[in-house]
């Protein structure tokens, strides 16, 4: 209240919080998800040497799973030896771990868009911390899994961090935030598997639980809040119903959850934007499968050691950061679609060094084109998809691209590991079906069905090797001249409206 002439009392208009500065918001989320994914890549260097741990140590919950594996083995015909079985045990564990994240991050994103980025972020942090609590203090396997089940149903924090990007209002801050989570996921596999393999397998699990608390408390004191209350969705039991709606894989792919919301994107938009999770799910079941099976494959082929697959892991994050701070980053808006049309068809000759290099120097090439692909397409994915949606949805939105992610991360290691010859390999039809998908302006998902269907009936049906027909579909749908000039366009993006207009 203030006093006017003649004494009296006026009022003074409210005081309405200023929006965080778009800088502080980028910078905070980076070093956030940077310990976050540091204590998540600790591991990845140590997960052979301590699944023979749990094996030597005779564990009784250990050999029940080992026996699990065995028999799913000789179910699928997989040849009964060690090597084999430690890549399927391995790929299980990933596997676990990436299906409860696909089962939380649709609800993550729900209660998010209700309640706001802060708190929940404050949640799923502090679960993840527990699991590290749980792992650092009991040596069992039981132990070990459980703190793997509660990281993964704790890890929405990613998915939340692009969220929080998606509400940035200008185009060229989410592009700019979207590449700083690529940096970030860059740095951490970086130094995380190095500093993972020159530590004690008993001293890992407190150095990721340091990292978790560090991170939990540096996200308390620093991250404001980016949804403000006008924007957020009106009730948390539509959000529970379209996070329980996103639990079915069919309705994640047709975003579902978005076409039934408030505001939703139009039929062009709507149909861009399902085109789109297609090719993230598709790539990141390419990128899971490898991701999770390269420590068993060079452990096996090469007989890297912990350390050896620390130095290999800071291959890939080094190369993944300067192609980032070199190239991505340096993509104009509208150009990001281009880049990954290019990264994805470099997985193609990637998974074929991985897969048939016996010698460093091929192997060493393989991993260069990997990481280049990993280093743009899920960046670039996701700041095209942050631009889709109204401010109250943009958590489904980026809770729905998580959990394709997540689910294709729960299948790909099972698949890449299940396959009798090296997992990169069995993994290349589905990259030559990926990069098509993406290729045309608009979303023609019937042209990949109609094609793979007449893969399937026209083998049954002939003796015609299954290679052959893959090789005719790659030649029809990347080379053939019906790819022309015009239908290379960026996929149009959602432009801004005003508050309740529809899109």
């Amino acid at each position: 209240m203030g006093w006017g002439a003649g004494g009296s009392c006026t009022p003074r208009p409210p005081i309405h919080q200023q929006p965080a500065p778009e800088t502080r918001v980028v910078a905070v989320v980076f070093f956030g998800l940077l310990l976050d994914l540091l204590a998540f890549t600790l591991l990845l260097p140590l997960l052979p040497a301590l699944l023979e741990s749990h094996g030597r140590a005779q564990d009784p919950l250990y050999g029940s799973w080992q026996r699990g594996v065995d028999w799913f083995a000789a179910a699928i015909g997989m040849p009964a030896e060690k090597r084999y079985n430690s890549v399927l045990f391995g790929g299980l564990i990933g596997s676990i771990f990436s299906f409860l994240q696909f089962l939380s991050a649709p609800l993550t994103g729900a209660v998010s868009d209700c309640l706001g980025r802060r708190p929940v972020m404050l949640l799923s942090l502090a679960g993840l911390a527990t699991s590290y609590a749980v792992w650092a203090t009991s040596k069992s396997f039981a132990a070990f899994l459980v703190s793997r089940m509660i990281g993964g149903v704790s890890k929405g924090n990613v998915s939340l961090s692009t969220a929080i990007v998606a509400d940035l209002g200008s185009s060229p801050a989410r592009s700019r935030g979207m590449a700083v989570i690529g940096v970030a996921f860059s740095l951490a596999f970086t130094l995380g598997p190095m500093l993972g393999a020159s530590l004690p397998v008993e001293t890992a699990p407190w150095l990721a639980l340091l990292f978790a608390v560090s991170d939990l408390l540096f996200i308390c004191c620093f991250l404001p809040e980016t949804l403000p209350p006008e924007k957020r969705a009106p009730s948390i039991t539509l959000g529970f119903r379209a996070a329980v709606d996103l639990l079915s894989p069919l309705a994640l792919l047709c975003f579902s959850a978005v076409a039934r919301g408030p505001d939703p994107p139009t039929g062009v938009r709507l149909g861009s934007l399902r085109l789109l999770g297609l090719v993230y799910f598709l790539y990141l079941f390419l990128f899971s499968g490898l991701e999770f099976t390269l420590s068993f494959l060079v452990h096996q082929r090469f007989h890297f050691s912990s350390l050896e697959q620390g130095k290999m892991f800071f291959f890939i994050g080094l190369t993944m950061a300067t192609i980032q701070g070199a190239y991505a980053r340096r993509i104009s808006p509208g150009g990001e679609i281009a880049a990954v049309k290019r990264a994805i068809l470099l997985l193609v000759p990637a998974f074929l060094l991985i897969g048939w290099g016996h010698t460093l120097p091929v192997l060493g090439l393989g991993l260069l084109l990997y990481s280049f692909a990993a280093a743009i397409v899920v960046p670039c994915l996701s700041s095209v998809v942050a631009s889709y949606g109204s401010p109250g949805q943009k958590g489904v939105v980026m809770g729905t691209l998580r959990s394709l992610g997540a689910l294709a991360r729960a299948l790909g290691p099972m698949v890449a590991a299940s396959a009798r010859s090296s997992p990169g390999l069995a993994l290349v039809p589905v990259t030559l079906l990926c990069g098509p998908a993406c290729w045309d302006e608009t979303p023609k998902p019937s042209r990949l069905s109609v094609h793979l269907s007449f893969i399937l009936s026209d083998t049954q049906r002939s003796a015609r090797p299954l290679n052959d027909q893959i090789k005719q579909l790659f030649y029809t749908q990347c080379l053939s001249p019906v790819h022309s000039s015009a239908s290379t366009r960026p996929l149009p993006r959602e432009t801004p409206q005003a508050p309740g207009e529809a899109a």
